[in-house]
């Protein structure tokens, strides 16, 4: 009986080590007043070895390219769209296109225009896409809240 026991708990220790949900991106944010009536906001992706997320300019047909949501506000305006480093470049086979990616860490970059004094943070979210050389994990959407220093 001892042994049946022994066997069971094996499996569900075994089960729950492969259950672990896999997460090779993580992300930081940061925000840093330019003038009294501009800020640039920054998004920092973390990423595993051997991972990898996707640029912003990805064409269709492609993976799921990192993009962000800034929540409206009165507040503030965005200025421009979000820039990026230099991205890598290669043709992906199971996508049929070239494809432009991040290794390592990526910082990306919004500037925004203040129309108060007061805004205590900006808020929004952000969905990327992170494959290997065998895998993509499901797309994923994170919520961000980045407090505006004075």
């Amino acid at each position: 009986m001892k042994n049946v026991l022994a066997v069971v708990a094996a499996l569900f220790i075994t089960v729950g080590a492969y259950a672990q949900i896999e997460n090779p991106v993580k992300w930081a944010y940061a925000a840093k007043r330019t003038s009294s009536t501009e800020a640039t906001i920054f998004l920092k992706a973390d990423i595993q070895p051997g991972w990898h997320i996707y640029s912003l300019n990805v064409k269709d047909g492609g993976p799921i390219k990192t993009s962000f949501t800034f929540e409206k506000s009165k507040d503030y305006v965005l200025v421009g769209k979000p820039l990026e480093p230099k991205p890598l470049s290669k043709f992906e086979k199971s996508f049929g296109i070239q494809v432009t990616y991040f290794e390592k860490e990526v910082v990306f970059q919004q500037k925004i225009r203040l129309k108060s004094a007061n805004v205590p943070a900006i808020k929004g979210s952000l969905e990327y896409e992170t494959c290997n050389n065998i895998k993509c994990l499901p797309p994923d959407d994170v919520n961000f809240t980045i407090p505006l220093g004075k």
